[in-house]
């Protein structure tokens, strides 16, 4: 994130960057940000992720470390 005093800009992620921080595959990257569970940012036919919505939906699904590790 890019932040000067009166304006703030954040990076947008494509679906391979988005697969890449999720370690999963670009499909479901895809699939996550067609079905809206990722939020998109849409420029004609190109479709990108912000940070900060990548980051939320990270902090959506986290289930803590103690349910990790009872599975």
């Amino acid at each position: 994130m890019i932040t000067d005093t009166n304006v703030t800009i954040n990076r947008l992620l494509n679906a391979a960057e988005v697969a890449r921080v999720l370690n999963i595959s670009k499909a479901l990257a895809y699939r996550l940000m067609q079905s809206g569970d990722i939020p998109t940012v849409r420029f004609n036919r190109t479709v990108r992720v912000r940070e900060p919505d990548l980051d939320e939906y990270i902090r959506r699904c986290w289930i803590g470390w103690s349910a990790a590790q009872e599975q």
